[in-house]
């Protein structure tokens, strides 16, 4: 793979005298950690930025407004290979517990306990996957119960774990609902849903202006209630008194700053709409940029405390999203396809890290890398790999920056439900992706390499690649007891029984 890596010095580094030197005693070397933030925005396009992460700029880069992202990715690097889930719950817990969501089984978005949001199918009944997301605690049906979280992993090398924004890692009335209840010591504004009721303080946050139900309001910021402020700004003012805080304790932090925009319902940030009207975009996307521009405010205004608590240098910056955009919004071509589907739209998202004192973490690199990579890499940052798990579907990023050889590995994605979109898995190898479709038993084949857009399907020139990777696509899916749906009372058949032998 190509690895294109510009060369900078970022000045002085603190982080420099860090390294990744494991100490059993957390305590005695916790003022030599460095900070740690996952900046993860909610369904946010590869595209929606105005840094480019294709070969070219295209016209949504034109469109939208984001200089804390360009500042950042001009002292880091850009991944524009960076994928995550079709959809946000299987991210966000692939992100906390490194995992697959073939494995963990949390496959589709989660909210109410024991229910999923999955339409009726004609000719297949629903997988029974865990419905009520993440948990650390035993005998809760349904759920993926992983104890070494990043957070819980973090704590153990001694560092103050902050939640703030949407979780969205478990079900209502389950114990992984409160991101408390999966290792986090701070919880400001996550609960159980993965949309507020309201991006505006004077509506509460609440979804009563909709006539939405109350599981939709943002909990725990009630301060801000009636106060013209819009929810991004609020969480980012939250953050930054957290921050304020950890300092002063004098405790390394890992902040995941988990914001709710960009997802529904697309509302104005009041600040910054009004330009995007007046260069002629209709209502619904002058409201979707205006909230790409807050999120964008609010990266810099946590870049901007860092500088001034003195601790720029000592905090690596994570920039990622937990999905492609939505279908309602402008496609971003050259991918096809939006969330929830298995092309490139739907999967690839933009990624950014800054990485305080290592030199070789500026320019790009087009090196895949999945949304669960950030769990080793975090925890390879902290010092804390005594304590991570052995997993096979993670490797940390770090060789990566560092540009040293990577092994070839090939990357999964599982969604055996239903909602918008048929049962699909899908599995890139090199250049080369694979998706097979559970209802009709159906093979898509591309490479990426010629054919970014994914128009010209080759599954039936190419019998034996698909023969080949469906093989190792469903010895992955039986190794980890990947999850399917039914026709009748049988399983849908796995990708390599579909094939004529």
């Amino acid at each position: 793979m190509k690895h294109t890596i510009k060369h900078s010095v970022l000045g002085l580094a603190l982080l420099s005298s860090v390294g990744f030197t494991q100490s059993t005693n957390a305590q005695n070397n916790s003022t030599q950690k460095p900070n740690i933030i996952v900046f993860l925005v909610d369904d946010m396009g590869w595209q929606e930025t105005s840094v480019p992460f294709h070969t070219e700029k295209t016209p949504l880069n034109e469109r939208f407004h984001t200089p804390n992202m360009e500042r950042l990715a001009n002292n880091g690097m850009r991944f524009t290979q960076a994928y995550a889930s079709a959809v946000c719950s299987p991210s966000r817990v692939s992100l906390i517990t490194g995992t697959n969501p073939a494995r963990h089984g949390v496959t589709c978005w989660t909210l109410f306990k024991g229910k999923s949001p999955e339409r009726n199918h004609k000719t297949l009944k629903r997988a029974d996957w865990n419905v009520n997301g993440l948990t650390t605690q035993q005998g809760v049906p349904h759920s993926f119960c992983w104890e070494q979280t990043l957070p819980n992993v973090l704590k153990q090398a001694g560092y103050y774990t902050m939640h703030i924004g949407k979780a969205h890692f478990g079900a209502i009335d389950t114990p992984g609902a409160d991101p408390i209840n999966i290792g986090f010591d701070l919880n400001i504004g996550g609960h159980a849903a993965g949309g507020p009721g309201s991006y505006h303080g004077d509506k509460d946050f609440s979804a009563k202006w909709r006539k939405g139900w109350p599981v939709w309001d943002v909990p725990g910021l009630g301060q801000y209630h009636g106060k013209a402020i819009n929810l991004t700004e609020a969480l980012t003012l939250e953050a930054n008194k957290a921050i304020e805080q950890s300092v002063k304790n004098k405790k390394p932090f890992f902040l995941h700053m988990a914001h709710y925009g960009v997802h529904a319902p697309w509302e104005p940030d009041r600040r910054f709409v009004q330009k995007y009207l007046d260069a002629g975009l209709d209502t619904l996307l002058a409201n979707h940029a205006s909230m790409i521009e807050s999120m964008d405010k609010s990266l810099g205004d946590i870049m901007q405390k860092l500088k001034e608590l003195k601790i720029d240098q000592q905090t690596i910056i994570l920039f990622i999203s937990d999905n492609g955009a939505p279908s309602q919004m402008t496609r971003n071509r050259p991918l096809r396809g939006h969330k929830i589907t298995p092309y490139e739209g739907g999967i690839r998202v933009p990624m950014i890290v800054k990485w305080p004192g290592e030199s070789n973490c500026t320019g790009t690199t087009d090196q895949p890398v999945l949304i669960q990579d950030v769990y080793p890499t975090v925890i390879q940052w902290a010092g804390a790999t005594q304590h991570m798990p052995n997993i096979e579907d993670n490797q940390s990023i770090v060789p990566i920056i560092r540009h040293k050889t990577q092994k070839t590995r090939s990357l999964i994605w599982h969604y055996p439900n239903f909602y918008d979109v048929e049962p699909f898995s899908v599995i890139r190898k090199k250049d080369w992706k694979l998706i097979y479709r559970y209802n009709d038993n159906h093979f898509e084949l591309y490479n990426l390499k010629n054919d970014i857009s994914e128009r010209n399907d080759l599954a039936k020139r190419e019998p034996k690649r698909v023969k080949k990777l469906a093989k190792e696509l469903t010895q992955y899916l039986k190794r980890v007891k990947a999850h399917r749906p039914f026709k009748g009372t049988n399983p849908a058949s796995w990708p390599d029984e579909t094939i004529k032998q």
